[in-house]
């Protein structure tokens, strides 16, 4: 090679770094992965459903990263004739939607799917901090549950059977065909609680009417629907989630995943943004920079309210009592609030959230209607219009 043809490639060389250089110096491209959540970032995010059984837990986290299918399946149940739906009926309505099957399976829990929804926010950040970190968020949740058991408030009981697996800390249902979910305050049953800058998300107006037992939690079952429950299996040292592939494949439109493990499925994310490059580079969809975040089709930045401060009354159905509101039973007093959360905590970007209210709960209905005809019409009162109670030995919701 001669000096006059080495001349021409040096200087070709030199412009294209240039212009890698000043486009990656523009604002929003990034340059690096955004800092890992630190313990303190990650457990207020999972305190409050950190104490639920493993497989509710596992179709909360997968769900949680498809936010617009939530808030669609969350609309469905508003309407008294699928909220009426049991059993068969409802595995059949559901059958026909295109929502993902950890969606579809909460759907029996609609007192689940209405927390996720009225706290859009929080699910969003779930769901982004479990896709960046699927290791991290589990040991979040091993962390609560250890605190709690160090606590006292986390003990097998008729209604859960907690046991210690290898170091690791398991909760299932006592009863097959009964699932229960715990009710509890997250200041008391991992009292004291550690992080006073990083205060645990409360969701006081979903289960108003609970009896709070003596450990600090109270109780609502529902029925198992079988072709819906128990596909999902939390492998917590292998830090991921076990997929039966049949069963998954079924309630999938009978598209059988390739692998036993759950893998995130971008197809039902809608739009929603990646807001970090961990997941953005792993499923194929553009990491959005924070000048570009404040007006991206309708998704705005999280509004200054602090974390454990997404507390919204609900839109649908009577007034609920907060948790620590008096019973017909003692409890242990919760330890003493801040009345004020100022100032709102520093959150890595994996926890940023896209749909803040209106925003996204208007993408998601729109072409609702036309699924709205997949169920049976019936004049069954929706769930909704009720506050659920402590639910006696089989006395769930759906069956």
């Amino acid at each position: 090679m001669n000096a006059r043809s080495v001349k021409p490639m040096a200087v070709a060389l030199a412009l294209v770094l240039l212009l890698f250089n000043v486009a990656f110096s523009q604002p929003g491209v990034l340059l690096s992965d955004p800092p890992l959540a630190s313990a303190e970032q990650l457990d207020p995010l999972l305190a409050p459903i950190a104490l639920y059984p493993d497989p509710l837990v596992s179709q909360i986290l997968m769900a949680a990263t498809y936010p617009l299918e939530v808030v669609q399946a969350d609309r469905w149940l508003q309407e008294p004739s699928h909220a009426a739906l049991g059993g068969d009926s409802l595995t059949n309505a559901l059958a026909p939607l295109p929502w993902d099957p950890s969606v579809k399976s909460l759907v029996p829990f609609p007192g689940l799917l209405r927390m996720m929804d009225d706290n859009l926010d929080w699910t969003e950040r779930v769901g982004n901090a479990f896709l960046a970190d699927e290791a991290a968020v589990m040991d979040s949740i091993q962390r609560l549950r250890s605190r709690a058991a160090a606590a006292g408030t986390l003990a097998s009981t008729t209604q859960a059977i907690v046991s210690t697996e290898d170091g690791a800390i398991t909760i299932e249902p006592t009863n097959p065909e009964v699932v229960y979910v715990p009710v509890y305050d997250p200041y008391v049953v991992y009292a004291p609680w550690p992080y006073p800058a990083y205060p645990p998300y409360l969701f006081p107006d979903i289960w108003g009417g609970v009896v709070i037992g003596g450990l600090g939690i109270g109780w609502v079952g529902f029925s198992v629907v079988v072709p819906l429950w128990g596909w999902d299996h939390v492998n917590w040292h292998g830090h991921r989630i076990d997929i039966d592939r049949g069963r998954f494949g079924n309630i999938d439109h009978h598209r059988a995943p390739i692998s036993g493990i759950w893998a995130h499925d971008p197809g039902h994310r809608h739009g929603v943004p990646y807001p970090s490059a961990i997941p953005a580079g792993r499923f194929g969809g553009a990491a959005i920079s924070p000048d570009v975040r404040r007006g991206f089709q309708g998704y705005p930045m999280p509004s200054a309210t602090p974390a454990g401060s997404v507390i919204r009354p609900s839109p649908v159905g009577p007034a609920r009592p907060a948790l620590d509101a008096p019973r017909s039973s003692p409890r242990q007093a919760p330890t003493a609030r801040p009345a004020a959360r100022a100032p709102s905590p520093s959150y890595p970007p994996t926890f940023e959230s896209y749909g803040h209210g209106a925003d996204v709960r208007g993408q998601a209905q729109r072409g609702q209607a036309s699924r709205m005809s997949a169920a049976p019409q019936t004049s069954a009162p929706s769930f909704r219009g009720a506050a659920p109670h402590a639910a006696p030995a089989g006395g769930g919701r759906r069956r």
